[in-house]
């Protein structure tokens, strides 16, 4: 029997054949929360972007009386609309794509920044009813301005690269910096606001980190752009703030609430104001993003079905120490036939060595075997793997 995937916020038509080719059954008609509960049982992966929310009442419902689901795949880079520790109680291997919507995000936001600063969505405006103005539209260069990006990862990088081609200086605030930066990282969060004449917003999660008090903090001709979590700015303060003309501006991709369905109302009083930009998520709406995010998470998802890799994975461990258990691995070259690997589990078992985890390769003649343990192999234990009829070679 074939494994059965649901791509409930729809595939690209490569990916979809690429999972076909690898004996896959793929559906991609939509399941709302409802039908989602009824039937997420029945298939062993569930492919998502943004839309659909992985709840524990959808893991959970996966998972029990015999459910199927064994993983779920991310096309894109945040995973706060995934229940990752649900997911790991339940035995559900999370995968996300990251990288084939990064050059798309990227582009969008420095788009906003070119439409708030230029003022091009409000020149248009005019122009499409038919009124010819041009001096309530007098807007800013990007060249020699500061550009301020908090969440330096591979969008937040993306951008900053970008933006120094243009002329701009980049600063840049992550918890996690990376070796090779296109930004000047600064240690108080707070000096992106205060030193930055268009700030970015590249992180994720739910909580607030654009406030009344940072707004406050901004420059008086400041922008501020949002392509990254709605949620990551108060919009009553951003209202307030743009309301009384206490920053230049704004434009957002991303919003606190925003409509479950194509063509539902947007419902926002941000809408009332002249000095923003707004579009509808549109980050990784490109055909080449959807493509591109589409073959990796299929990619990756078959990757985990069919031989157990767990590259790409974002709810387990890394190979190093972990819980306080330090990590030693086992390379073993043996024959390819069968009960090698049972050998291998009784003797590491009988002698008190606990495996975390094997990976295997076919070499020419032979098999290559990486086994992680947890405890360090002596040489009793070396030697007992060496007797074992068909290994060749036992190296720690």
């Amino acid at each position: 029997m074939k494994m059965r995937i649901l791509a409930n916020d729809g595939l690209a038509a490569e990916a979809i054949e690429y999972l076909k080719a690898e004996n896959f059954e793929v559906e991609t008609a939509k399941r709302d929360p409802e039908q989602l509960l009824k039937e997420i049982g029945e298939f062993d992966a569930l492919l998502v972007r943004s839309a659909t929310k992985v709840t524990r009442e959808v893991i959970e419902a996966g998972t029990k009386d015999h459910g199927k689901l064994k993983i779920v795949g991310r096309g894109g880079v945040g995973v706060d609309n995934i229940d990752l520790e649900a997911a790991k109680e339940c035995g559900v291997i999370v995968k996300f794509a990251p990288n084939g919507n990064t050059n798309a995000t990227a582009e969008h936001a420095l788009g906003l920044i070119f439409a708030v600063a230029r003022k091009v969505p409000f020149a248009h405006a005019t122009l499409m009813q038919g009124v010819w103005h041009k001096k309530p539209f007098q807007g800013n260069e990007l060249f020699g301005k500061t550009l301020g990006i908090i969440g330096c990862g591979r969008i937040g990088q993306c951008l900053a690269e970008k933006a120094r081609a243009l002329g701009m200086k980049t600063i840049g605030y992550d918890l996690y910096r990376a070796i090779d930066s296109n930004v000047e990282y600064v240690d108080d969060i707070d000096q992106i606001f205060t030193d930055s004449d268009f700030i970015s917003l590249h992180t994720g999660g739910t909580k607030v980190i654009v406030g009344a008090r940072e707004l406050k903090l901004m420059k008086p001709t400041g922008y501020l752009i949002n392509a990254s979590r709605g949620k990551n700015v108060s919009e009553d303060a951003l209202y307030a703030a743009l309301k009384e003309k206490r920053i230049g501006g704004a434009a957002l991709d991303c919003y606190e609430k925003e409509p479950k369905k194509e063509g539902e109302p947007f419902v926002c009083k941000l809408r009332e104001l002249d000095n923003i930009v707004l579009s509808a998520h549109l980050g990784a709406s490109t055909f080449n993003a959807v493509r591109k995010t589409s073959l990796e998470v299929a990619e990756v998802t078959t990757h985990y079905l069919r031989r157990g890799d767990f590259a790409n994975s974002v709810n387990v461990g890394e190979n190093v120490e972990e819980e306080g258990k330090k990590i030693y691995t086992l390379f073993i070259t043996h024959e390819d036939k069968p009960g090698m690997f049972g050998k291998f589990g009784t003797v590491l078992g009988e002698m008190g060595v606990n495996i975390r985890e094997n990976t295997s390769r076919k070499l020419s003649t032979f098999v290559q075997s990486v086994y992680t343990v947890h405890q360090r192999p002596s040489k009793k234990v070396l030697e007992a793997l060496e007797k074992i009829d068909g290994v060749k070679r036992v190296v720690y």
